[in-house]
């Protein structure tokens, strides 16, 4: 071998003695996957932070749109209260108008059922009075209609049981024939609205 094949051999190996190894990795180089990982988690941390911050954002707005229901469900029941309570009110107000316009409407009621008990039978009723009188049915009948109509009705009274509860005894007769506080006589029609007694009848009693 040459002198010049030996120079140039070992110039090489001057160069190639730098240079690493297959497999090999300097101290001070950073693999590729560690840099790759740790650029990628620097990038992620604003992400999550604001998805973190979304998330929170999302809960108060649940929070406060549950607040809102409830606040809704609660006013919504208490204008359903109030709606009801004023159609209570409004049909009882209905109601006391009702039973004060018949409680002053029963003594016509009564002025004109004495008239007709005391006026002459038919055969006696001149051909002049006879209209009036037919007149006077007709007021009498109209009144029952109207009260009917609203509801009302008379409270039975003679041939029955004095009951407090329908019934006001006036006086008390000597009746052999009838039980002891038998109705015998009916001095005052009472009357019912419904079920609530507006008027008792005024009556007259076996002792």
């Amino acid at each position: 071998m040459t002198k010049k094949v030996k120079d140039d051999q070992e110039s090489h190996k001057e160069y190639l003695k730098d240079v690493p190894e297959m497999g090999e990795v300097k101290d001070n180089a950073v693999p590729s996957a560690e840099w790759s990982q740790g650029q990628s988690s620097q990038e992620s941390e604003p992400a999550l932070a604001r998805i973190a911050e979304l998330e929170r954002e999302l809960n108060n707005q649940k929070e406060q749109a549950g607040r809102y229901r409830d606040e809704l469900l609660r006013k919504a029941a208490e204008f359903e209260n109030f709606r009801k309570q004023k159609e209570r009110e409004a049909m009882m107000a209905s109601s006391r108008a009702l039973e004060n316009i018949i409680r002053e409407l029963l003594p016509v009621v009564d002025d004109v059922k004495r008239l007709l008990a005391f006026a002459p039978q038919s055969s006696a009723i001149s051909s002049e009075a006879r209209p009036y009188i037919e007149g006077v049915e007709m007021v009498k009948k109209n009144l029952e209609k109207w009260l009917g109509d609203k509801g009302v009705k008379a409270i039975e009274s003679k041939g029955v049981k004095l009951d407090v509860n329908f019934h006001e005894a006036i006086s008390q007769v000597d009746q052999p024939e009838a039980e002891p506080d038998m109705i015998v006589e009916e001095y005052q029609t009472g009357y019912l609205l419904g079920e609530k007694v507006i008027r008792h009848a005024k009556v007259i009693v076996a002792r």
